[in-house]
């Protein structure tokens, strides 16, 4: 039985990246710093544990593995990348891991491993117009990333293209560009712009408006995560060492997001344009090396992969109504019969789920 690691497994890619390793027959080890949010892990074996530790590393990659793939990092949205806030965490977190990850599989002798990078390494210079933003693989030199969190990603393609030269092992380096789909995060600050606004849509009610950041001119592609999870097999399992993008080239304006997933929802929701992060103006991914690479590329439509993560979202959305109404329909008393604080605790209160 062929046997695979995945480092990030409580994430939202890897958690559904486990799910497809075990369906074709892999015996799975995942590791994160926590399971799964939204549904129990299918993996064979979980270990929580944090990979910005050496030892820890040593201790998870303790055994040969078939494929090891590397998607633990410390990202989010706009809201966490852009604000300055969380650069230090997301440039030392991120390095780390990669550190470790990369020296405890050089020590085992493992050689297959993918490393999920970022649209992010971009440089901003080639995407300030909404409308033809340049992405193509060869135009990340000279660099100029627009955020930190893009410069660690850029720093870590060529860490591990220099272990493949010194060491002589094989990795795979994809660039993501926004991923979506249901069982990712989708409130608290990190969710990326389908789920937050998937979420503020199904919070609405039909005629009200809700907020976005900018003018919602600004242009990006989505790619859904059954097509994210193909390619990254299909590169891993390939002779191409990349970097390569994994994305769709449908690119749209966060104004016609909006309304696609109004017309889902069978709303009609009205747009307030508010100052916030936004990124650059405008991103889209470049798809014509890894269709000559792989004979293949994401060709699913945006509609389709929303049409499957606004339900999901709006069920989440509900539930957690249905949560704060049980807090709320409780009226405490105290044995004097004065008013009194109780805490009251109630299964998926804090963060709703989904069943089974």
């Amino acid at each position: 039985m062929q046997s695979a690691l995945v480092c990030g497994a409580g994430g939202f890619i890897g958690s559904h990246l486990v799910k497809r390793l075990r369906k074709e027959g892999f015996w799975v080890r995942g590791v994160d710093l926590k399971f799964p949010e939204f549904a129990e892990t299918e993996a064979d074996d979980f270990i929580i544990t944090d990979l910005r530790e050496p030892e820890n590393c040593r201790d998870v990659i303790d055994r040969r593995f078939d494929e090891v793939y590397q998607l633990a990092a410390d990202m989010g949205g706009a809201g966490y990348i852009f604000t300055g806030e969380n650069d230090a965490s997301i440039m030392h977190n991120s390095a780390l891991t990669n550190l470790n990850v990369l020296e405890a599989c050089k020590n085992r002798n493992i050689r297959n491993i993918f490393y999920s990078s970022s649209a992010c390494m971009y440089p901003e210079y080639n995407q300030t117009n909404p409308l033809a933003p340049v992405t193509r693989e060869d135009s990340a030199y000279p660099a100029s990333p627009d955020s930190e969190y893009g410069w660690e990603k850029l720093f870590s393609e060529r860490l591990y293209l220099a272990y493949n030269r010194d060491f002589g092992m094989q990795t795979r380096i994809a660039r993501y560009h926004n991923i979506f789909g249901p069982e990712g995060t989708w409130t608290g600050g990190k969710e990326k712009a389908p789920a937050a606004l998937c979420r503020k849509v199904a919070e609405a009610k039909d005629g009200e408006s809700i907020e976005i950041w900018g003018d919602g001119k600004q242009t990006r592609s989505f790619l859904y995560i059954d097509e994210c999870i193909e390619g990254t097999l299909r590169l891993m399992r390939s002779g191409f060492t990349g970097p390569v993008n994994i994305g769709s080239e449908e690119m749209v304006t966060i104004n016609k997001l909006v309304a696609l997933i109004a017309n889902i929802a069978g709303k009609k929701i009205a747009v307030r344009h508010v100052p916030g992060p936004q990124g650059v103006r405008g991103r889209n991914s470049h798809n014509e090396l890894i269709h000559r690479m792989l004979n293949w590329k994401p060709n699913a439509a945006l509609r389709s992969g929303l049409e499957k993560t606004y339900p999901w979202i709006e069920a989440q959305v509900e539930r957690l109504r249905g949560d704060n109404a049980l807090w709320k329909d409780i009226t405490p008393t105290a044995p004097d019969g004065s008013s009194q604080f109780y805490q009251h605790r109630f299964d998926n209160a804090k963060w709703p789920v989904v069943d089974g």
